[in-house]
């Protein structure tokens, strides 16, 4: 049976560095200090998850139908293993709410007569 390998050390937490390389067919060892693989210390859950969302292509939708998951919780998890890999999360949703909420009030003021188009144009340019 093949276990994932720990990529902590159990005794003090700290990351654990590969040494040693075998081959199982000839018995040849390689011994220096090898990177690990980024994706080799995300938990088994997060791993599922980032193989669901490749076999997907990145569509939220098809991974929100394949786990059976709602939106915001697949956003959750694509933001966690975001923030494991060490990469900053960046939260464009609420500032995108926001310009469309003031450009819907900008169209709705044009639709009433309050704003000429070319008052309306320059607004959402200027948003």
């Amino acid at each position: 049976m093949k276990y994932k390998a720990p990529s902590r050390c159990p005794v003090c937490g700290n990351k654990l560095s590969v040494t040693k390389l075998c081959c199982h067919k000839c018995s040849t060892s390689i011994e220096g200090d090898f990177q690990p693989c980024e994706f080799c210390s995300l938990p088994e859950e997060d791993l599922d998850f980032v193989k669901v969302f490749i076999k997907c292509r990145g569509s939220i939708k098809d991974v929100e139908r394949e786990l059976g998951i709602s939106y915001p919780t697949v956003r959750s998890k694509l933001d966690a293993v975001i923030k494991s890999l060490g990469f900053e999360v960046k939260e464009p949703i609420k500032e995108n709410e926001n310009k469309k909420a003031e450009k819907t009030a900008i169209l709705d003021q044009l639709s009433k007569g309050e704003l000429s188009p070319k008052e309306a144009t320059e607004r959402i340019k200027n948003l």
